[in-house]
């Protein structure tokens, strides 16, 4: 049967459980759009998530989806892609989940290069677990567990992404949907390890960044900018206070994971094609048994 490739495709017919208003909705719509823009068909699409209001999104996308552990999303993405680098594996969970649980995660599939798209619904606070400050939360946001203000330093991902050596870096507002589709597809279209940290509001439990908030305080790179300058990429993460949108920084040929495994050296066809040798398995499993 042939696929009608439209954002309905992917959109799983049960309630969401978001808030009215919450920027979930329209992310979840932005990337349905891409996935239909490059026809991507649901079979073979991969959604990973980790906890949260964000990791939530798989369960509404039509397609494969693996709901991990709290920040440990991406090294079960990244060993899904090395098994299968034929299907589209994409992470998608919330700052909380990604900066702050997965932080070391985050650097590890970095440094990797992990051939997986890391969508991060940035909404600078813990949605889920009722509104207490985020690694990217603003200094002086007063929540109710921070009731005097937050005096932590605002984590950085793009900077610390950048520093890394991310091959792909980009920040999105979805208010800006024809920006917020094109970098989904070119981060889906990218090899290499590609970070989208995306910019939604928190109608619930974080009355500062709002929809209006992030709107004013947001711009789009213009076309000036060199996405292969990692110098120039570096101060555009830096800006604060009105922060840049678009692609910050973009490497081409970087070896990513699964090809360097010593796995691929001398063979080419996916893991998942590969017969098993269960006598090899079971000499392993009765060797370290017997450590």
């Amino acid at each position: 049967m042939e696929l009608d490739f439209t954002e309905k495709l992917y959109d799983m017919p049960q309630e969401k459980a978001w808030c009215p208003g919450c920027g979930h909705f329209t992310m979840h719509k932005h990337l349905r759009a891409a996935l239909a823009e490059l026809k991507i068909p649901p079979k073979n699409l991969v959604l990973v998530s980790g906890i949260g209001q964000a990791a939530k999104l798989p369960q509404y996308t039509r397609g494969h989806m693996f709901n991990g552990l709290h920040g440990r999303s991406l090294p079960a993405a990244m060993a899904i892609k090395a098994a299968n680098p034929e299907l589209t594996v994409i992470v998608t969970s919330g700052d909380g989940c990604s900066y702050g649980e997965g932080g070391n995660h985050f650097l590890a599939q970095i440094e990797r290069n992990a051939d997986i798209v890391n969508i991060v619904n940035n909404n600078m606070i813990y949605g889920l677990t009722k509104g207490q400050a985020s690694p990217t939360s603003l200094r002086g946001m007063k929540t109710h567990v921070q009731v005097t203000g937050v005096t932590n330093e605002p984590f950085n991902p793009l900077a610390v992404a950048i520093a890394m050596g991310a091959t792909f870096v980009a920040r999105v507002f979805p208010g800006n949907k024809e920006q917020t589709v094109s970098i989904i597809k070119q981060a889906i279209q990218h090899k290499g390890y590609a970070l989208v940290d995306s910019f939604v509001q928190c109608v619930s439990m974080n009355k500062l960044n709002s929809f209006k908030w992030y709107k004013e305080h947001t711009y789009e790179i213009d076309d000036f900018h060199d996405v292969t300058d990692r110098q120039a990429a570096f101060a555009k993460a830096l800006e604060t206070g009105n922060y840049p949108t678009g692609i910050l920084y973009k490497e081409e040929g970087k070896p990513v994971f699964w090809e360097q495994t010593a796995a691929y050296e001398s063979r080419s066809e996916p893991l998942y094609k590969r017969d098993v040798d269960w006598e090899k398995l079971k000499a392993m499993i009765d060797a370290k048994r017997s450590i």
